[in-house]
């Protein structure tokens, strides 16, 4: 099958592309002067522009992408749900709510929207509102309907995927964010920051006493009461991927398998089925992509966020505005000069495959425009901050190469996972 995706309007991945990548110097092409031989070699990378490829070598091989497969996740995302899609998690009871002493004889009952995001400052709005409408205990237990989670499990290897015992543990975590004598310090910095963002009073601390345990009951039919509706799809994304964030993988749970993750990326890129393999939808363990393919990624997402309306600034991290981790892998592309020009996103992994590091972004030249490039090192995990170093470099050599970079201003400062939620009463107070 032909392979053909748009990089610019100008710029294929078709036949006459991969006839400039075969002639393409390789080796020390594009590879800063100095550099030695067995380092050079160990790059995988490619850089275009409207005009055609600028540097090339390896660009064809399958690596390890790492988080760069956050990218192929956003791009599903957008492309399924769009920019502006909410996740719902909604609240009900089922007994005797007593409103004048505050009291439900019977059960709380969270309908879980797939929420990829819901946090203590998300918990603390439902409390207290439930608060506000005459609700301070439930002389019963939490019942999760459907699939609901509160706070992080730090990617694959440490999520629960039984329902069950997934419901369990994300009901006694509500129960415990629901109860200010269980808070950490943390629950209480959470909670005075979200009182500052929205001008509430701190004191009294949102309170709901829970007698019973937790546990996934689809069962009865719970009277609603409140409908909690998280941030829009691409704040919540660029969360994920500013802080390169493994729980990414929940946003497909609601979407589809990891298998029709790949069938997408496969026709999206306009490749054979199974040429970019991925095991997981975060990164982690193993996946195969060329570094070819990842450009042509950060294309596909750039060409979709902008049918939404969207800079690729508002799904990706800006290096040198955006906090995380590239400010510290990538110093020189985050000083006054350079902050803002660059919007990327890195791959990391220590151990699997020997380690890699990679580096996928675009930037702007006053003289050539935009330019998308990928770079990325396999057999990297004994020294990733020399191949940072390295992969910086590359690309300061490269913007050298191309007249430079436009340092554009920052968006707006990262968002809470609160910062445009909101919580919809759905029953009257005083029915």
């Amino acid at each position: 099958m032909e392979c053909c995706v748009r990089l610019w309007p100008t710029v294929c991945w078709g036949a006459e592309v991969r006839a400039i990548l075969a002639a393409a110097l390789v080796g020390l092409a594009g590879v800063p002067t100095g550099w030695s031989a067995s380092a050079a070699d160990r790059l995988h990378f490619v850089a275009v522009n409207g005009k055609g490829v600028l540097r090339s070598a390896k660009a064809d091989q399958p690596v390890n992408p790492a988080s760069v497969v956050k990218v192929a996740t956003t791009l599903w995302a957008v492309d399924q749900l769009g920019t502006d899609h909410r996740w719902t998690t909604t609240v009900g009871v089922i007994g005797d709510w007593d409103r004048s002493t505050g009291v439900l004889k019977g059960d709380l009952v969270i309908g879980g929207g797939d929420d990829p995001d819901f946090q203590w400052e998300n918990a603390f709005m439902v409390a207290r509102e439930l608060n506000l409408l005459g609700l301070n205990r439930v002389e019963g237990q939490i019942r999760i309907q459907g699939r609901f989670w509160l706070g992080w499990e730090h990617g694959v290897e440490t999520r629960e995927t039984d329902p069950i015992l997934l419901g369990e543990r994300m009901g006694r975590r509500l129960i415990s964010t629901f109860n200010p004598r269980k808070w950490t310090r943390s629950h209480i910095n959470t909670w005075k920051a979200l009182c500052a963002r929205r001008g509430w009073d701190p004191s009294p601390r949102p309170k709901i006493e829970v007698t019973g345990g937790a546990q996934l009951d689809d069962s009865g039919n719970p009277t609603p009461v409140l409908a909690h509706r998280s941030n829009p799809l691409a704040v919540t994304m660029r969360r994920f991927n500013v802080y390169s964030n493994n729980d990414i993988v929940r946003v497909t749970d609601g979407i589809g398998t990891v298998g029709e993750l790949e069938i997408f990326i496969n026709r999206r890129l306009g490749l054979d089925p199974g040429v970019v393999e991925l095991e997981t939808a975060s990164g982690e363990r193993r996946n195969r992509m060329t570094v070819e393919q990842m450009a042509a990624l950060l294309t596909e997402l750039e060409v979709e966020a902008a049918e939404h309306g969207l800079e690729l600034s508002r799904l990706l991290p800006v290096i040198g505005c955006d906090p995380g981790s590239t400010r510290r892998m990538f110093p020189g592309l985050a000083g006054a000069e350079l902050a803002g020009s660059v919007t990327c996103k890195t791959g990391t992994l220590t151990h699997t495959d020997g380690g890699v590091a990679v580096l996928a972004g675009t930037f702007t030249s006053p003289v050539n425009g935009p330019v998308v490039f990928a770079i990325a090192v396999p057999r990297a995990g004994g020294s990733l901050q020399y191949w940072r170093r390295a992969q910086q470099r590359w690309v300061l050599d490269l913007m050298d190469e191309v007249g430079g970079a436009v340092a554009s201003a920052c968006g707006p400062p990262m968002s809470f996972s609160d910062a445009m939620a909101e919580v919809e009463v759905v029953i009257n107070a005083a029915e």
